[in-house]
């Protein structure tokens, strides 16, 4: 028993690279979300651009959308921008936001300055929103279908690669059923 002693520190050592090593090759960005073929979770949010009425998960309801989370503290919402503005030109497709952990005077400057891309923003300074929705970083970016459920979560700038590989066919497939 004596000699298994010393063995002890180099196979905890060895247990804890491992789980390190394993760790450290997952991608974040695929990381499963609860909420896909669920429901997008009720939400009511007071509208980021000081339009009247708010904004809330039942405008998404009807059409196929995009529900994009961004903060304009955000280096990868900078990233994405210029494609969310490339897509909020194609028809059949809306474009909403929701300014998360983030002072709406800033977020609103900040589109401002930018343009925006959506056709309603809320404000979501708590982030509380955000949590019901799973959200653990930003940008992230949810498909949502006409009956409103999620049926896709991106976590990361929406890139050109990533529209043409993944969003479009799932965009294409949802706007054509009926």
């Amino acid at each position: 028993m004596k000699r298994l002693v010393p063995l002890v520190p180099v196979l905890v050592f060895a247990v804890l690279a491992i789980g390190l090593g394993i760790s450290l090759t997952n991608d974040p960005r695929k990381m499963p979300s609860l909420l896909v073929d669920k429901a997008l979770p009720a939400f009511a949010l007071a509208s980021l651009e000081g339009e009247g009425g708010g904004f809330s998960s039942a405008d998404l309801k009807g059409k196929v959308s995009l529900l994009n989370i961004f903060a304009s503290w955000c280096p990868g919402c900078r990233v994405e921008h210029p494609m969310l503005m490339q897509l909020a030109g194609k028809s059949g497709l809306s474009i909403y936001g929701i300014n998360w952990k983030d002072s709406p005077r800033n977020g609103e400057r900040w589109l401002k300055a930018n343009q925006s891309p959506y056709a309603l923003v809320g404000s979501d300074g708590s982030g509380r929103v955000g949590i019901d929705l799973g959200v653990t970083g930003v940008p992230e970016t949810f498909l949502v279908d006409r009956s409103g459920r999620v049926r896709y979560r991106h976590a990361g700038p929406l890139t050109d690669d990533v529209w043409r590989e993944i969003f479009e066919p799932l965009v294409m497939r949802l706007q054509a059923e009926s």
